[in-house]
């Protein structure tokens, strides 16, 4: 018993030296705070390229290239932001990011960074520490970690870890339409639904004290963030329905969103809640600021202030 304790003590302590490594912290700029007892630890799962008429929507291009500048093929650079929860009592992965299962031709059009593991072990964290993965929807760049290729056979990637999705979200997974078929890889869930590794969540729910789900429709029907609650303080994990902070105006919306209506008004109800109770809200494809505060400037506009 002292042996085994002593080893996971050392693997503990060596992968803690290793994040503090000038390399590692040049190599991936760690964001860490404290949400009352909560810490949060935002995780990259690397950066991957999405055209920025698809990112943006109707919004002109004269317009989102103030906030972002395309390259030369119109793609702009996409965050893949997970973020670490430790309750005190459970470490809890929101997101897995893209992973490492794409096809070449997703690869080509996308990328696959595949930078999530590595970046856990710089903070210090294994795939064996995770206790609870919560997904906000079945989208291959939210859940791509969720299991890897073990030869021909998928297993999970976070093996003692309970898995939580949207069941609405799974069944449409199943059977997605022509326009977003290509959102979808069976392999990222199916496995985990047939072993009961993957719980199916019905509506709102909370998963352990301080920490629950919300449905925000807009980008798919059944799309949940993660809220979190801890000695008087809030934040949220709104997923798609906010993916960047270049997406904070209520009718700055993506392409991919199936119901662009929905995600105004649901915009609006965070808002309406985020605003005034000073929330934290944590952005999950914002390349530069995984979270930050959500006010109004004089001008009434959405501007995010800086989490320090």
């Amino acid at each position: 018993m002292c042996r085994v304790f002593c080893d996971t003590l050392i693997a503990r302590l060596a992968r803690f030296l290793i994040a503090l490594s000038p390399a590692n912290m040049s190599h991936y700029p760690m964001h860490r705070l404290s949400l009352g007892n909560f810490e949060l630890t935002a995780i990259s799962d690397g950066t991957y390229s999405l055209d920025g008429g698809a990112f943006f929507g109707v919004v002109p291009k004269s317009l989102w290239q103030r906030k972002v500048t395309p390259d030369e093929r119109n793609l702009v650079p996409t965050g893949l932001n997970s973020v670490v929860v430790r309750t005190g009592d459970k470490t809890i992965l929101i997101e897995t990011g893209i992973g490492n299962k794409l096809t070449e031709k997703m690869i080509k059009i996308y990328g696959q960074p595949a930078k999530l593991l590595d970046n856990l072990a710089a903070a210090g964290i294994s795939p064996e520490d995770i206790d609870i993965v919560i997904n906000t929807h079945l989208h291959f760049d939210h859940c791509g970690w969720n299991t890897v290729l073990r030869g021909a056979t998928v297993v999970p990637t976070f093996p003692r870890a309970k898995y939580y999705a949207p069941e609405g979200e799974w069944q449409y997974a199943r059977q997605p339409s022509e326009r977003d078929a290509i959102s979808y890889i069976s392999a990222n869930y199916d496995p985990l639904v047939a072993s009961g590794q993957m719980q199916l969540l019905k509506g709102d729910q909370e998963i352990v004290p301080g920490v629950s789900v919300v449905v925000f429709p807009g980008h798919t029907r059944h799309m949940q963030a993660v809220m979190l609650h801890s000695a008087g303080k809030t934040a949220c994990y709104i997923s798609d329905l906010i993916p960047t902070t270049w997406h904070l105006d209520l009718t700055w919306g993506m392409s991919f969103d199936l119901f662009p209506l929905e995600t105004i008004a649901n915009k609006k109800r965070y808002y309406a809640q985020a605003i005034p109770k000073k929330w934290l809200t944590l952005f999950t494809h914002d390349p530069n600021m995984p979270w930050a505060y959500v006010e109004k400037d004089e001008k009434e506009k959405m501007v995010a202030r800086a989490a320090v």
